[in-house]
């Protein structure tokens, strides 16, 4: 974590890695894995990995030298970020069982079974640990984004944070800030249109290139097949998602119907 960056902030920025892990991870899993040196390949991979977790500890030193009551909510906080950062240790050591799986394939290396496996064979035991490591940091992204706004809204209600009013941002603008940090964006470059991963979002270029005007999102070449460009929260991006947390909403204004008037029953007639 940057020492420009609040625990929230910071969390948001951990997103952003899980989500160049996870593109990395991809690659990995689908191409590199059949290059000439798929065990150099898993071994570039677990220093990212790694990082996930120094970058989740180092969130929670940074929390523990800052005064505030240990709410349930601000428990909880640390309980995600501890689980991120175990998650992603344990992702490392699937790598780091990876990498050896296929350099005493190489060398041939008995196995445990028995007999060295054969290049075919490593491979298909890399594959089921690369899967391991994709279950485990799937939804880093999306749970750093939630542990940040659970974070920032127990902040604000210990008045820990100040009182900022709300940002000038449209509900496009707001919802793609969102969806970027899931890592739920990409870019075509043939066409130049966003490519959003969830069904029930519908997120524009004008919408991106208004955050990339000012300076809240940035693009990064990404090496998923079919997309070629991932869009990534910058450090003012973050910055801007984590003060748009915590605060409360008016509720929206309703007009309430007159109650319906009962027509006046007709007199008697006489006899």
């Amino acid at each position: 974590m940057t020492a420009q960056l609040s625990a929230p902030e910071a969390l948001l920025a951990l997103a952003g890695d899980y989500n160049r892990h996870n593109d990395a991870l991809n690659s990995l899993a689908i191409m590199e894995i059949n290059g000439t040196s798929p065990a150099t390949s898993v071994g570039k991979q677990i220093p990212r990995t790694q990082h996930l977790a120094h970058s989740a500890l180092h969130i929670v030193d940074a929390l523990n030298h800052q005064r505030m009551y240990h709410s349930p909510g601000i428990r909880s906080a640390y309980a995600r970020i501890r689980q991120l950062a175990h998650l992603a240790l344990d992702a490392a050591d699937h790598l780091l069982d990876a990498e050896d799986i296929l350099d005493d394939a190489r060398v041939g290396t008995p196995s445990e079974d028995g007999p060295p496996l054969t290049p075919k064979e490593a491979r298909s035991e890399v594959r089921d640990r690369l899967a391991l490591v994709r279950d485990l940091t799937a939804l880093g992204a999306d749970d750093a984004l939630a542990t940040a706004e659970l974070l920032v809204t127990e902040m604000r209600r210990q008045r820990l944070l100040p009182a900022d009013q709300l940002l000038d941002l449209s509900p496009a603008q707001h919802t793609a800030l969102r969806a970027v940090a899931q890592g739920f964006v990409t870019i075509d470059r043939h066409d130049d249109k966003p490519r959003v991963s969830r069904d029930d979002l519908r997120i524009s270029i004008s919408t991106i290139r208004s955050l990339e005007t000012r300076g809240l999102v940035g693009r990064e070449e990404t090496p998923r097949v079919l997309h070629d460009e991932r869009v990534h929260l910058t450090a003012d991006g973050c910055r801007t998602l984590a003060a748009s947390f915590g605060h409360v909403r008016p509720p929206a204004l309703t007009t309430a119907r007159p109650a319906p008037v009962k027509a006046a029953s007709a007199p008697a007639r006489s006899r």
